[in-house]
């Protein structure tokens, strides 16, 4: 089951762009050189790259700090998600993304891809080490489901 518009929408109301609730993520990463399909680009800090380079790869909407000013270039239609701390909007999209595939029942099902330096999230401040424990435990479930489709 991936991540979709509404689940994100439901945490971060100011939305400049496209509201669209059949909007479907396949990826979500804080590096702009990462190739990510219908992905969300989340810059937490300098060394995520610039937005032209994620769409670029491949996003289809960001998660912005409305402190930052959006580049020029921004897509009219493209949805970004403005909040005041990525980090804390992260750790609770992941929380719910965990909470929604702990009630799901199918044994194989698509499981949207969380892509993160995780050397830097386990080093900053518990706020992000509760996103890398997250983490963690995401990739946990991607294994068992693995396991499960393998038979």
């Amino acid at each position: 089951m991936y991540l979709v518009y509404n689940d994100v929408a439901n945490f971060i109301h100011e939305v400049r762009g496209a509201h669209d609730p059949t909007l479907t993520f396949y990826t979500v990463t804080d590096q702009s050189a990462a190739i990510q399909p219908k992905g969300i680009f989340v810059p937490l800090s300098e060394e995520s790259g610039e937005l032209k380079e994620a769409l670029a790869n491949g996003a289809i909407a960001a998660i912005w700090d409305k402190e930052k000013q959006l580049p020029r270039y921004t897509p009219n239609h493209f949805p970004v998600f403005l909040v005041e701390d990525p980090e804390e909007a992260l750790r609770m999209i992941l929380q719910h993304y965990i909470d929604k595939l702990d009630g799901e029942t199918e044994k194989t099902m698509n499981i949207t891809k969380f892509d993160f330096l995780k050397k830097k999230l386990l080093n900053k401040n518990k706020q992000t080490y509760d996103i890398a424990v997250m983490l963690n435990e995401l990739s946990d479930k991607l294994n068992v489901a693995d396991e499960g489709r393998r038979g």
